[in-house]
């Protein structure tokens, strides 16, 4: 029982998603702007795929396809697959916290490198100078 313990927490060590230090240095930036994910900027949605790692590695082919999919959950869910029904330990779990992590990273992706949302982020700059400028 111990090693599938072990097993267990070094599995979901190793396959979770993460956001790198640019990343999340982007992430501050924007929640000091007060911007925050709201659920039409959402490309994952982590009920869903917490719910639908039940069943083996479904979870994780839905992280891996979509607008903000990440190739290396295929592999995953292959492993969750093969090690069905522990898999459902650690990959509901795991599915939720790497759908909010893709959803991050879709956030800091729009507004770093898509026009509209360069826009949208310069407005704000600017509107924030100005009102410190004012006060």
């Amino acid at each position: 029982m111990k090693k599938y313990f072990l097993l267990t927490l070094l599995l979901v060590q190793i396959s979770c998603t993460h956001l790198n230090k640019s990343e999340k240095e982007d992430l501050r930036e924007l929640k000091s702007y007060g911007i925050r994910e709201s659920d039409e900027e959402k490309v994952a949605n982590p009920g869903l795929a917490g719910g639908l790692n039940i069943l083996p590695g479904i979870g994780n082919f839905y992280l891996a396809s979509g607008n903000g999919g990440e190739s290396a959950h295929y592999i995953y869910g292959t492993l969750n697959l093969l090690t069905w029904p522990l898999s459902i330990i650690w990959g509901v779990p795991q599915a939720i916290i790497d759908a909010n992590t893709i959803n991050q990273k879709e956030l800091v992706y729009y507004y770093k490198y898509d026009k509209s949302g360069k826009i949208k982020l310069e407005a704000l700059k600017r509107s924030e100078n100005q009102s410190r400028y004012n006060k």
